[in-house]
């Protein structure tokens, strides 16, 4: 049984770690939050001519107003206007929009914008804080916190395509919240909140920060992204050091094959589920993101060698990239 003295520096340990706590959302809110804005669109429904409207959140990335946000936000968007932190409001204009990442930037032009900083998505632990912000239903900066619940997810995007590598939080969305950072408690950008499990509770999902940072420069210079797409979903997982050991690996991660789409390349090329992905062209991809930024619109088309771990095997498979459409 615990004495009085020990309840009393338990309560005061308690106190001690709650307003930490509570300081340091505070402290990310204030850094963050003037980057955060509400979009406001229109778009044409086009069986009956309808203009509907539509709203989302995007964060600022760069000082000369580069936003971004999730391509289903925007996708199509007639008109697109931007309400700043702290009231102004300003035309956005599209930059660039790719719905198989669900992610797109647009542009304002305004002075004396502050910029979001961008973390590392790879970094990032399951356990540790999460803090969303964004402009629920039209809300003004709402913020809701909760943890990392788990990485390496996969689910379609609107386009219909699998984004694979996504992060899971249980910090609660709501509609409107669509497009808006995923924070860190240093106040670093890890991912762009995307969707919720409508029917559950604390099941939330955001595109990985560094996904996004292989998509924003093809978006600022050609407005899309060109890819080649094989036609899997996967998540990145540990290899034991017996079979890197046994295979001659030089990675100790590699991507675990979930899902393989039907009349897909990989589908043709033979990889099977439970496969694990080592490298691309005997190059090493340990992480989801490594195998997407090699696949580059130069191998549409072209016969290349997929190494995979099956079992106790080491199989090279020949593998035909197709154009992501």
């Amino acid at each position: 049984m615990r004495s009085p003295s020990n309840r009393n520096f338990d309560s005061k340990t308690d106190a001690q770690l709650l307003d930490a706590y509570s300081q340091a959302v505070i402290s990310v809110v204030e850094k963050v939050s003037p980057a955060v804005v509400n979009i406001d669109v229109q778009r044409v429904v086009r069986h009956n001519l309808q203009e509907l409207a539509a709203n989302g959140s995007g964060f600022i990335f760069t000082q000369d107003g580069y936003i971004l946000t999730n391509s289903h936000v925007v996708h199509n968007a007639t008109k697109i206007q931007v309400t700043l932190s702290d009231g102004r409001s300003y035309a956005g204009e599209m930059i660039g929009d790719d719905p198989d990442s669900d992610l797109a930037v647009i542009r304002i032009y305004a002075p004396n914008l502050v910029a979001a900083r961008l973390g590392d998505s790879q970094a990032v632990k399951v356990g540790q804080l999460a803090i969303a912000i964004g402009h629920p239903y039209g809300l003004q900066t709402t913020v809701t916190t909760g943890v990392i619940s788990a990485l390496g997810r996969s689910f379609r995007s609107h386009s219909g395509k699998l984004i694979d590598n996504i992060i899971q939080t249980d910090a609660a969305l709501n509609p409107g919240n669509s497009g808006g950072p995923l924070v860190t408690s240093s106040g670093q950008v890890i991912g762009i909140n995307t969707a919720i499990v409508a029917a559950a509770q604390g099941i939330c999902f955001a595109v990985p920060i560094n996904t996004a940072k292989l998509v924003i420069p093809e978006l600022m210079r050609y407005g899309k992204v060109s890819r080649a797409y094989i036609g899997i979903g996967g998540q990145n997982v540990q290899i034991s050091p017996r079979i890197m050991f046994f295979h001659e690996l030089s990675v100790d991660t590699g991507i675990f094959v979930m899902f393989i789409e039907a009349n897909s390349p990989a589908h043709k090329a033979g990889l099977q589920q439970g496969d694990i992905i080592v490298a691309f062209n005997n190059q090493a991809v340990p992480t989801m993101d490594d195998l997407y930024n090699l696949l580059t619109p130069q191998y549409i088309g072209v016969r290349s060698r997929l190494t995979v771990v099956r079992q106790h095997q080491k199989l090279h498979l020949t593998i035909v990239p197709q154009k992501s459409v």
